[in-house]
């Protein structure tokens, strides 16, 4: 299916303006969730009650306000809360280039894809081009649904990546955890450092990891669907946090049961073999329905991973 674009934008620069299309970058993970039920099963409403009198307030009724005391508010009308805010921007507004490593990683919010629109191709490849070769990124201004968003423009392998970054009020300080230091002997400081490479990668593959609570979860509902008991798992407690130990045996003992890299890959085939068998063990009639379903709902055949049918077209 061929991504479709959120909105056409222009990204300007001095006198250079580039037409782009915005596209979403990231997609919802399809998490599962559980819908409120009456005991028969039947579906349950939200309603809005007045704390006054107790009385349901419809939605055609209500009016917002904002709370500067305690059960005190000053009223605004939709009028009035359109007025405040500011008009949408077509424009995403350069205004430096930075390192691309200096911005840390703890600013980001969500990232779009920025891709050509018509007659946008040469100045495109250009911004793109020139970003690469001096390893720099651009931080740029851009209003949005009545919210101006401070967004950092960055070269990905095949184009431009827009990230919302938050502002400074919006990230905490670590200083505020008053950690506490430590010193760390040499030899410590080795046997640590054997760990680390035992299980190093040169880099980071998402495909190695898969959401196993969310395959446990979906096995569980084909388990319900199938009419089969649901039994909990025992799960192993973890050590508390204030239980002591020698930090050197804990590192040795680390070594010794890793004899060599386990890359993630591996834990994530034992989850997916283990999925597949129960799926396997529950493919009586109707024990796939539950998939079936969950793609119909959500639009998206992406999301239909039942081993036991075809993908719903």
């Amino acid at each position: 299916m061929a991504a479709r674009s959120l909105a056409s934008l222009t990204l300007s620069f001095g006198l250079v303006n580039v037409p782009v299309k915005l596209y979403s970058a990231t997609e919802s993970s399809s998490t599962v969730r559980f819908n409120m039920l009456a005991k028969d099963g039947s579906r349950l409403k939200q309603q809005y009650v007045s704390d006054k009198d107790g009385k349901v307030v419809e939605r055609a009724e209500m009016i917002k306000g904002y709370e500067f005391e305690k059960d005190r508010f000053v009223l605004f009308t939709p009028d009035e809360l359109k007025a405040l805010d500011e008009a949408a921007s077509h424009v995403i507004d350069i205004v430096a280039f930075v390192p691309e490593k200096s911005v840390d990683p703890i600013y980001y919010d969500k990232a779009y894809f920025l891709a050509p629109d018509k007659r946008g191709a040469k100045p495109y490849a250009l911004l793109t081009e020139a970003m690469r070769e001096s390893s720099r990124c651009a931080l740029a201004r851009w209003t949005s649904k009545g919210k101006q968003y401070v967004v950092q423009v960055r070269v990905a392998e095949d184009g431009l990546v827009l990230q919302q970054l938050l502002y400074a009020e919006e990230v905490r300080s670590m200083k505020d955890l008053n950690i506490e230091h430590a010193d760390v002997t040499a030899a410590e400081l080795k046997l640590a450092l054997q760990l680390i490479e035992q299980i190093a990668q040169d880099a980071y593959d998402p495909s190695e990891f898969k959401d196993e609570e969310k395959q446990r979860v979906l096995a569980a509902i084909d388990q319900k669907i199938a009419g089969k008991q649901v039994v909990a798992s025992a799960h192993a407690e973890a050590p508390s946090g204030g239980q002591v130990i020698d930090l050197m045996d804990a590192l040795r003992a680390s070594l010794s049961r890793r004899p060599g890299k386990a890359p993630a890959a591996k834990a994530a085939r034992r989850c997916s073999a283990s999925v597949a068998a129960s799926s396997r063990a529950s493919s009586a009639p109707g024990s796939c329905r539950r998939a079936a379903v969950h793609a119909t709902n959500t639009g998206s055949r992406s999301r239909t991973w039942c081993c036991c049918a075809p993908p719903i077209t």
